[in-house]
């Protein structure tokens, strides 16, 4: 009886969020501990934990315009199952009587035939629901509530409906109405009222009769099983012929939120933690069975992946942050099944979300490829005889870098910042001192010892992929801050050619796409947060969707299937909405053995889900071919060959020079960095004696960044041979890129030759043209042109451009960061004005006093347009560049005609009326719970600004930005997490703002938030109210560091404001900016 009841309650441990232990050999270990003597408890423990089997019934994910195909049962269409939830009535919200007490709420009915059957159900704040023992769903946000499917659970006779219900503090209410139909073909209803049983959860005996809260549409719900509540949809749209399955909702508190998922070859799936819960391995439900999906911790100390892959009879796991960023190798040694052993193979000198992330497997199956965002330092520290450029301009001598034994590149390791006039870091700080190549992706064998890089320039790629050709393709960021600047590029989808640069530069250093020294998008997606990539090799999918590269954007809750075609040694593609839902945070994505596409939802700590993606129409699953290389990709292919060779023989470099002159992108760029590995003595003479403009442009570019100063001048004057009338557009952008990499690498011009040079190029502008403008006036400031000024002025007189934006349907999906945006573009900046005001900041000379007013005139002009958080910062530090320029007369001038008024927040802050008082969580969550309704959005609007938010928080377009934008608080935030928030805000402190202590060896103290470490020194903003008040430290000289428990926002800013302006301002937080949102109409 003893081990009966020991067994009993290990089980019953088991069973909460729908675990279940299987099998007898595992009731066993959990019994046997307690009977055999000498077993200690703790190894128990620890094998109960180990051995714990999570598992889940799958659900038919609803699909819009139709019904969603059940996996074990029949549904119904999509109108029925609405008429099913919208007739028989209103249900009520319902409780117990405490609203702190985790209590069990059900109801008992009978059904006369086996039928269809919908469940409609939220809960204030988590319920978890099950059906005669099956689970249906769990939900911890009422805003999203859930529909299923409930058709398979039901049986003839009597039914039991059960939620196990919990809340987080204020009011606390469950609403739910099951509908199905009888065997008349009628519509029945069971609705939550009165009549149904509550009980405590830790007391099942205490039955009552249940309290009604409020009805359906009351309260501070509104018609959430409606859908309006947030605006979401629970259907997912997705191509014909697809459907999807939701094979297991996430117990976060237990399993964390998932962001990396991969397949073994077992045809499982091993996910990750994006914290500390650790990894977990997945059985997925087959298709049409009544089996359960069933998970299972991997019994090892190891969790933050960001990059999974199986290969060589190993997991190889990129990890990010948690035990320590780096490549690790987990094992099976001994043939049970179970990882048992763990190596780091490599430190990765990164963290956070631009840390280390995916991993993939090489066409050729020998090698791995990792990829690591901009905050993550190369996987080797290359020797340089010069400093970095860091902030533009010529240098005063040539770079040359060498690698360390067992590293290489494809590309020549002499990267560097190649901007020729001075770039601002970001004006709010991000990514400030982080340099050239950014984000990268290298490759390393099975042991993680040899290191090799392959592509650079990327601001913060997830994941990429192969094609079935071996082709690589990559996913990267956007830095939406940047928006409305000319330097903003969208998230993008390349091609990742061997030695590839994509040009990413921190701050307003970004490169555009047309320069001869980088390579461009394959297609621009948009606004965005890239997570999770996946060809669709492998998929039983038509043959169009094998082809297709699957990426996921977290933000807008988007799957987008790419469509590449051949284009010479390239690609052009087509993007498509493969599939969507209001909300669905996608983390990421993977193709299984079987043919099947999962992917991940999750991330940040929301609530994560695994679901699978089947093709059930009538194309044709067969394997598409793989198609044969055009003569192009050929030679290209041919090229890259040379990459990692060194020793090239004189015919083998006559043959690179020649390729310089191929009508092909692609086929020049792969030349030119294979040249830049030769000497330039062996190739300079075949460059300077072409009179092919391709050879020519290319070449010079080649030699400039791996030439020497002797070479300036005959690599200028071989350009002055080309006529630009003969020249393409983008011939005349890779011209005047070519000339300005010559200015940058090797050296200062004198001043015959800048004059010889201004003769040369004044002529051209404007031409225009707005991007060869763009570069022109570049190279006009640099060599302080006299005539510029006269000449730009009237061009940044004219009226407005737009450019039209193709994503503004995607902006509704997520309306706390797409508001914003979609504001913005209704009040867009002109990008080519903002250009050509930004590079003139740093030109000196020409200008009349007259001048200069209009000069500074059009950043007033500038300041009533709208852009990204930093937009308004940077007009400000441009300004203030030109300003530092300009001559004391000209200051003296500005200062009187009142035309120098830098954009600045208020010195004087409204004040609250008060009297205030000492605020807890508890108490303004309970004064929120019964009086949000008929609250003051301008009051709420002034109290932002009288607690100080403003200063440091963006909301709607205008505050400040060293915290973190409130816009879509509401959208992060259930209403008592927002107002702990605000009363504790050192509870949690996120890892983007966390203040670091760092003692120094002298005694001195720096507290703030680190921005950047590189090359020993270590970047901190001191003040939270202004991130361009910095501190610069060498590494070396911090005797200690700490992360501070308190955070950087003071925790009594509410404490001034009485009850109805707290309640005003939390409001107005909640509102997203929006005057017209439920919590501010009459009751």
């Amino acid at each position: 009886m003893q081990s009966l009841s020991i067994q009993s309650l290990s089980i019953q441990s088991l069973s909460t969020h729908s675990q279940r232990v299987l099998g007898s050999v595992t009731r066993l270990a959990l019994v046997l501990p307690a009977l055999i003597p000498g077993v200690g408890l703790e190894r128990a423990s620890a094998q109960e934990s180990a051995r714990k089997i999570y598992s889940q019934a799958v659900i038919a994910a609803p699909i819009q315009g139709r019904s969603a195909t059940a996996v074990n049962s029949q549904t119904p269409s999509g109108s029925l199952k609405e008429r099913m939830l919208k007739e028989g009535g209103k249900p009520s919200w319902i409780w117990g009587e405490n609203s702190d007490t985790r209590y069990v709420i059900r109801k008992s009915f009978d059904v006369s035939s086996k039928t269809q059957a919908w469940l409609a159900a939220s809960a204030d704040n988590a319920m978890a629901i099950s059906l005669n023992g099956k689970s249906l769903g769990k939900s911890d946000s009422w805003e999203e509530g859930l529909k299923v499917d409930a058709s398979a659970a039901l049986v003839v006779g009597k039914n039991e409906l059960v939620f196990e219900v919990s809340n987080a503090g204020g009011i606390a209410a469950l609403v739910a109405k099951l509908a199905w139909v009888d065997s008349d073909g009628k519509i029945q209803t069971l609705l939550s009222d009165g009549t149904w049983q509550v009980s405590p959860k830790d007391n099942p005996t205490q039955m009552q009769g249940a309290k009604v809260i409020a009805k359906y549409g009351e309260g501070p719900w509104g018609e959430v099983l409606d859908g309006q509540s947030n605006g979401g949809s629970s259907e997912f749209s997705v191509p014909p012929g697809f459907v999807i399955d939701q094979l297991f909702r996430v117990p976060k508190d237990e399993l964390g939120s998932w962001v990396c998922i991969t397949s073994d070859p077992k045809g499982r799936l091993i996910v990750s933690d994006q914290d500390n819960k650790g990894l977990f391995r997945v059985t997925p439900a087959k298709p049409g069975s009544q089996e359960e999906t069933t998970v299972e911790r991997i019994p090892l100390n190891i969790s933050s992946a960001q990059g999974l892959l199986y290969a060589f009879d190993s997991l190889y796991v990129c990890v990010n942050g948690g035990i320590g960023s780096g490549l690790y190798r987990l094992k099976d040694t001994d043939g049970d099944d179970q990882y048992d052993e763990i190596k780091k193979l490599k430190d990765l000198r990164g963290g956070g979300e631009h840390g280390p992330h995916a991993l993939r497997l090489s066409p050729d199956g020998k090698s791995i490829y990792v990829c690591c965002g901009n905050h993550t330092q190369p996987p080797m520290d290359r020797k340089t005889n010069a400093p970095v450029q860091t902030m533009g301009g010529a240098r005063n001598e040539q770079i040359q870098a060498t690698l360390p034994e067992g590293y290489s590149s494809r590309l020549a390791p002499n990267w560097d910042e190649d901007l020729l006039l001075p770039r601002q870091w970001d004006a709010n700080g991000h990514a400030a001192g982080i340099v050239a190549p950014g984000g990268w992706i290298a490759k390393t064998d099975p042991e993680g010892k040899a290191w090799e890089m392959f592509s650079v320039g990327y601001r913060n790629q997830y994941d990429f992929d192969f094609d079935s050709a071996g082709e690589m393709f990559v996913y990267d960021a956007d830095m939406e801050w940047d928006m409305g600047t000319p330097w903003y590029r969208p998230t993008r989808v390349v091609h990742a050619t061997s030695g590839s640069e994509f040009g990413w530069r921190s701050g307003t250093g970004k490169w555009p796409e047309y320069y001869v020294d980088s390579l461009p998008a394959l297609v621009n997606i948009g606004p965005g947060s890239p997570v999770g990539v996946e060809f669709g090799t492998g998929a039983k999918f038509p043959a169009k969707y094998q082809r297709a590269l699957y990426i996921c954007d977290w933000t807008f809750g988007t799957m987008y299937s790419i469509h590449p075609e051949p284009n010479g040694a390239s690609y052009s593609a087509t993007k498509e909405e493969f599939l969507s839902r209001t909300p669905l945070p996608l983390t990421d994505v993977t193709i299984g053995i079987d043919g099947h596409m999962y992917f991940t939802a999750g991330g940040r700590g929301t609530q994560s889900e695994l679901f699978r993606v089947r093709y059930v129409g009538s194309e044709s699953t067969a394997p598409a071919p793989i198609p044969a290389p055009n003569e192009a990709t050929a030679q290209r292919r041919a090229i890259e060959l040379l990459h990692n060779q060194d020793d090239k023989d004189d015919a083998t470099v006559a043959s690179l020079v020649k390729q310089l002159a191929s009508t092909d992108r692609h086929v020049r760029y792969a030349a030119r960095v294979a040249l830049e590995r030769v000497a330039t003595s062996r190739w300079a003479p075949l460059v300077l004696k072409s009179n092919d403009a391709n050879t020519v442009i290319t070449g010079v570019a080649g030699l400039a960044r791996a030439g020497s100063s002797e070479l300036k001048e005959p690599l200028l004057m071989q350009l002055g041979t080309l006529q630009l009338s003969a020249l393409s557009v983008q011939q005349r952008l890779e011209l005047v890129r070519a000339v300005q990499l010559v200015l940058i690498r090797l050296g200062q011009v004198d001043e015959s030759l800048r004059d010889s040079l201004l003769g040369a190029i004044e002529p051209l502008f404007p031409s225009g043209d707005d991007m060869m403008d763009r570069e022109l006036v570049i190279l006009l400031t640099y060599l302080q042109s006299p005539t510029l000024g006269k000449k730009a002025l009237p061009l940044l007189a004219k009226e407005r451009k737009k450019t039209d934006a193709d994503f503004a349907e995607i902006l509704q999906r997520n309306k706390g960061y797409g508001g914003p945006i979609a504001a913005m573009l209704q009040n867009q900046p002109d990008l080519q004005q903002f250009h050509l005001a930004f590079s003139m900041r740093n030109l000196k000379e020409g200008w009349s006093v007259d001048q200069r007013k209009e000069y500074f005139q059009w950043f007033e002009k500038a300041q009533r347009w709208q852009g990204g958080n930093s937009y308004e910062k940077f007009l400000i530090n441009a300004a203030n560049d030109a300003y530092a320029l300009s001559s004391d007369q000209e200051r003296f001038v500005l200062e009187a005609l009142g035309v120098r008024k830098p954009a600045s927040l208020p010195k004087t802050l409204p004040e609250p009326k008060g009297p205030g008082k000492a605020y807890t969580t508890e108490g303004l969550a309970q004064l929120a719970s019964e009086r949000m309704k008929s609250r003051n959005f301008e009051n709420g609007k002034k109290m932002y600004a009288a607690a100080r938010c403003v200063i440091c928080h963006r909301f709607g377009g205008d505050g400040g930005a060293t915290g973190p934008d409130l816009t879509q608080a509401a959208g992060r935030f259930a209403v008592n997490d927002l107002i702990d928030a605000v009363i504790r805000p050192s509870q949690v402190i996120s890892d983007q703002y966390k203040t670091m202590v760092l003692q120094m060896e002298d005694g001195t103290v720096h507290t703030g938030r680190i921005v950047n470490e590189v090359a020993g020194k270590v970047t901190m903003v001191v003040n939270p109210e202004d991130a361009t008040k910095t501190v610069t430290v060498d590494r070396e000289d911090v005797e200690q560091e700490k992360t501070s428990a308190i955070s950087l926002m003071p925790a009594e800013l509410m404490d001034k404001l009485n009850e109805d302006e707290a309640l005003d301002l939390i409001a107005y937080l909640l509102s997203r900016g929006n005057p017209n949102a439920p919590m501010f109409q009459s009751k």
